[in-house]
């Protein structure tokens, strides 16, 4: 395994085509379509290729939204390790972060967040902002506009509860003996989505132990009314869902009065070896931010001292999740990405044209390889047979391998020619293993878990904090389908199950629903490319009617966007600023139905028109989804890695499927590349 960055581009691993190369082309009209599209591709492969980290890997920010700055902020406090450089630099993250209005939002340009207006302010408090100063005032005001403390989140809650300016009595309860439950028994941690899994553990452990640590200040200013800081709540109907899970909650809670302490014992030391258990080499849990940092608090309240090797290498691993944007600024990435960053970028630049030999593609298809986890993980519990062989999306998480991932490497490395091909051959063939046997019953695939659809999870009152399951998704299925047509396996009954699934799954208006990636745009951008990889035709019914509706979205500037609040709001579906990512989606899409018309040339030129000088192109806006409505993430590789592999497959002009093999498009990738290996 590798280990982490903070995000910086890294040196160039090799040189990039020249200008004297490309000049070598053959000449095209200087005010054509096409010949804007070469230069822009020209541009943006000697961009992304002067990215690529000496060790073979891609990375770029991830951004999210300041709950991470703030939980990251109030850890320290929790913990008394409190740095003032990193609070200062933290806070002046959260401060520009904030909107005219007072409020914080979880995306660029959306509407103010309650929750993290909430964890943004108590965050500037400790850092030391007087709740008189004009942006704390606007932030209170706001928040008590929308209802106070008592209407943010679970998570929310929990944070105030640490530094008591919440009643623990007040919350939600989940006992940490919920570890004890079968696997076949609603409710087990495994019937929750892994990175809730992850999260729920230790938080049982934190809300047994109900912890304080009083805070030098009051919040009133944050509550409707500070007497009555928690309204009492009029219960659902015992009849329904809500009212039975608001019940169970209560019976929870009388437990909590009666539990015996050889039993409450025994689930904390259970719920800990669980934990240490799923730390990963690096320190960190799932690679991701929120389960270390409810890990790192249930071990310490368990008795492990800050210095013992487990903390200490969790209070370093979640060090790495910082990035400074600039000079006394930091910014808290919810995880990193270099594993599907780097797929992609493979992608991109193989289907630019770049020689598949190229030693930057050779070297990504190395570190790929190095990344395979051939050990069973949580994924096991419901496939106990099945030999493991997927890639994560991190740097370190061995534990929860992903679909997603695993079919993009897959065909990444299928577009490189690696000088060990039975090795590559043999990687690949584990990993299709791993995923064809991942396939859940409806013939679908999920992100981690196969068959992660229970009901129940997500009516807990506990969990209020977004998506709680991991079902199967439009988008990942597509990507799986489209991995095995790469593989010449589109008549195999698990890829057939695959494509009746997304024909089922399309929805009325042609498009289909995005769950990683936003929204519509996404889901369809990734859904026609693997329907056409396996062998739907352009006139197909689904592939037309697809069509149709990227054609009846496109924006009046050529380009295509969609805000996030399409996952909220129907009038949001398919629109929203151009964006570049989006754009991108929506051209992979109609050019692998067959389209060139006037609106893929449309596409083409807002692309080349938006383009930086440098190759790269700015995207401010959203376009990635981490939960549907609650966690929106801006992957700050997307505005590269996509327009390159849209405008690559228009320049080579190729069926979907084929580009990958036909000549470099890129002038003097070729010769480039020869010198290189002769250096």
């Amino acid at each position: 395994m590798t280990a982490t960055t903070d995000g910086s581009p890294g040196t160039p691993t090799h040189r990039t085509p020249s200008a004297s190369s490309a000049s070598a082309q053959e000449p095209v009209p200087a005010g054509s379509i096409e010949a804007a599209a070469q230069r822009a591709v020209q541009r943006a492969a000697e961009h992304l290729l002067a990215r690529q980290h000496p060790d073979g890997w891609w990375k770029g920010d991830l951004e999210t939204n300041v709950t991470m700055d703030a939980e990251d902020l109030l850890l320290r406090e929790f913990l008394g390790i409190r740095d003032e450089q990193v609070t200062a630099a933290s806070a002046r993250w959260i401060r520009s972060q904030q909107r005219e209005d007072g409020a914080w939002p979880t995306f660029h340009g959306g509407p103010g967040d309650l929750s993290a207006t909430i964890e943004a302010y108590v965050a500037l408090r400790l850092a030391g902002d007087s709740p008189d100063e004009a942006h704390m005032a606007l932030a209170a005001k706001w928040s008590k506009a929308e209802g106070g403390v008592a209407a943010s989140r679970v998570f929310t809650r929990i944070w105030l509860a640490l530094f008591g300016w919440w009643s623990w009595d007040d919350l939600p309860e989940l006992p940490p003996e919920v570890i004890f439950l079968p696997k076949w028994m609603p409710l087990n941690i495994y019937s929750f989505g892994c990175w809730a899994r992850q999260t729920i553990v230790p938080l049982t452990v934190v809300g047994a132990h109900r912890p304080v640590r009083p805070a030098p200040f009051g919040i009133d200013e944050l509550h409707v009314d500070p007497a009555d800081p928690n309204p009492k709540q009029r219960k659902a109907p015992i009849t329904t869902w809500d009212g039975i899970f608001q019940r169970l909650d209560q019976a929870l809670h009388l437990y909590r009065r009666v539990s015996p302490r050889s039993v409450r014992r025994s689930a904390m030391n259970a719920c800990a070896r669980w934990i240490i258990e799923r730390q990963e080499a690096d320190g960190c849990w799932g690679g991701i931010q929120p389960p270390a940092v409810y890990s790192v608090i249930a071990l310490h309240l368990l008795g492990y001292d800050l210095e013992h090797p487990v903390l200490k290498a969790g209070l370093e691993s979640l060090d790495r999740f910082a990035v400074w944007p600039e000079e006394g600024v930091r910014m808290i990435e919810a995880c990193q990405s270099p594993v599907w960053d780097t797929c992609l970028a493979t992608i991109a630049l193989a289907d630019a044209g770049v020689a598949a030999d190229h030693p930057a593609l050779v070297k990504a298809a190395d570190w790929m390889l190095g990344e395979q986890i051939t050990r069973p993980g949580d994924w096991s519990v419901r496939r106990p047979q099945l030999a493991p062989g997927g890639w994560a999306f991190e740097f370190h998480n061995d534990n929860y391998p992903d679909i997603d991932d695993t079919a993009e490497v897959v065909l990444a490395l299928r577009r490189v020619a690696h000088p060990d091909k039975g090795r590559v051959d043999s990687a690949i063939d584990k990993a299709v293993r791993w995923n064809v046997g991942m396939q859940s019953r409806n013939g679908a695939w999920g992100a981690f878990d196969a068959d992660n659809t229970s009901p129940f999870p997500n009516r807990l009152p506990f969990c209020d904090f977004g998506e709680v399951i991991d079902p199967p998704s439009a988008d990942v299925t597509a990507h799986v389908v489209e991995m095995m047509a790469a593989l010449g396996l589109e008549h195999d009954p698990h890829t057939r199950r695959g494509i009746e699934w997304l024909l089922s799954e399309q929805e009325d208006n042609g498009a289909w629903f995005g769950r990683w990636g936003v929204n519509y745009i996404y889901g369809t951008g990734s859904a026609v490319p693997a329907l056409a990889a396996a062998g739907l035709g352009p006139e197909h019914p689904a592939i037309r009617r697809a069509v149709a509706w990227l054609h009846s979205v496109q924006n009046a500037d050529g380009g295509w966007g969609e805000d996030l609040r399409s996952y909220s709001e129907r009038e949001w579906i398919g629109r929203g600023h151009s964006t570049p990512s989006q754009t991108a989606w929506a051209l992979m899409a109609l050019l692998a139905a067959g389209e060139r018309g006037d609106s893929v040339e449309r596409g083409v030129r807002w692309l080349t028109e938006n383009q930086l000088p440098d190759g790269s192109w700015d995207e401010p806006y959203f376009t990635g989804t981490g939960f549907p409505r609650d966690f929106s993430i801006n992957y700050h590789l997307y505005r590269m890695v996509f327009p390159l592999t849209a405008l690559g497959r228009y320049v080579r002009s190729e069926p979907f499927g084929a580009g990958h093999r036909g000549a470099p498009a890129l002038a003097g990738a070729e010769k480039t590349e020869k010198t290189e290996k002769g250096a």
